[in-house]
């Protein structure tokens, strides 16, 4: 996955020049992202975010940039990346607040799901999201994931277990979608 372009979005893989862009604006958008999730907003934090896509096939991290001048709007962690029988991952995303609400995550999401479900060559991705983030299931479902359940104390965010319901979508519903 890197290096797609949708529209306004283009997404790629994050690197260490990302590192001052990246630190603020995630310190910029810890209230859209508190609690729902916690990202790397340290130099050492980052570096260590960086390390983990580097050293560990079964992930794909990305970052989505504004095609007009290369502004960071968001990311997305394919991970747990599991082939054979399984062909699944789980997805982890989230916008910056400074382009929240404009579309932005949704095209990108648009990318990450023909990469997962071409070149990736995955059969599910499943997105676990907490009750009470309402854009973050807006935008699961209006890219096609649907909710298939719910698992209380799930993960582990910010030092505390916390209930997710469980959204995926499979390879043949985001092809019956296009």
């Amino acid at each position: 996955m890197g290096g797609r372009r949708a529209g306004r979005v283009v997404l790629r893989e994050p690197t260490l020049d990302d590192e001052d862009e990246w630190i603020a604006r995630m310190r910029a958008s810890r209230r859209l992202h508190r609690p729902w999730i916690k990202m790397p907003m340290t130099p050492a934090d980052f570096r260590a975010y960086i390390a983990r896509q580097t050293e560990n096939p079964s992930r794909a991290q990305r970052i989505a940039c504004r095609t007009e001048d290369g502004a960071l709007v968001g990311f997305f962690n394919v991970s747990e990346i599991i082939r054979g029988q399984l062909s699944s991952a789980f997805l982890g995303y989230g916008g910056i607040a400074e382009f929240a609400g404009r579309g932005y995550m949704t095209e990108g999401m648009e990318l990450v799901l023909r990469e997962a479900f071409t070149s990736l060559g995955l059969h599910r991705l499943e997105a676990n999201i907490q009750p009470g983030n309402v854009a973050s299931k807006a935008l699961a479902e209006r890219c096609g994931f649907v909710c298939e359940g719910f698992s209380e104390r799930y993960l582990k965010v910010a030092g505390r277990w916390r209930d997710h319901e469980r959204w995926a979508i499979r390879a043949e519903q985001w092809r019956a979608r296009r």
